[in-house]
């Protein structure tokens, strides 16, 4: 419910689970890709934000991004038209493993918080650093709004 809001605007189970456990280890038939991907995923998820109960879905993401990567690197070698060895242009068949893999990277980074879409519907974990949402210190955009504010203050 945390992740989609309450569109039905009932009043949420309060025996619904909440994830549980920590979530830190990678399974062990991860590769060197998966597993520096995992723990990329892992340190910057927002805090608390992860549970051991995540894990598979965790998993699901990291190698459908560790693929779509692999897949990626194809096309770009070869190009997203190839030649048959009849001389026929076809499209490259490393796309649809491009494609595919995006979208299973979508919607389970959409079930753990990883798009901005996602993160708006469970809220944000921390106060911005300043009183604008979503400006950081020491950024073009603070800078530019420090020097010229506009109408976003006025709301």
């Amino acid at each position: 419910m945390l992740l989609h809001g309450n569109p039905s605007k009932l009043p949420p189970p309060v025996d619904e689970p909440e994830g549980v456990g920590i979530l830190w280890a990678p399974p062990d038939w991860f590769d060197a890709e998966q597993r520096a991907q995992w723990h990329y995923a892992i340190e910057n998820a927002s805090p608390g934000l992860l549970t051991a109960t995540d894990r598979e879905v965790l998993v699901v993401w990291t190698v459908a991004s560790v693929e779509h990567a692999r897949a990626t690197q194809e096309v770009r070698k070869l190009g997203q038209v190839v030649k048959t060895k009849e001389g026929n242009a076809i499209q490259n068949p490393f796309l649809p493993i491009v494609n595919r893999q995006a979208l299973i990277m979508m919607r389970a980074g959409a079930e753990m918080g990883f798009s901005p879409a996602s993160r708006a519907s469970i809220g944000r974990g921390e106060a911005a650093p300043s009183g604008r949402a979503g400006q950081i210190a020491g950024t073009p955009l603070a800078q530019y709004l420090s020097e010229k504010p506009d109408k976003l203050d006025d709301a």
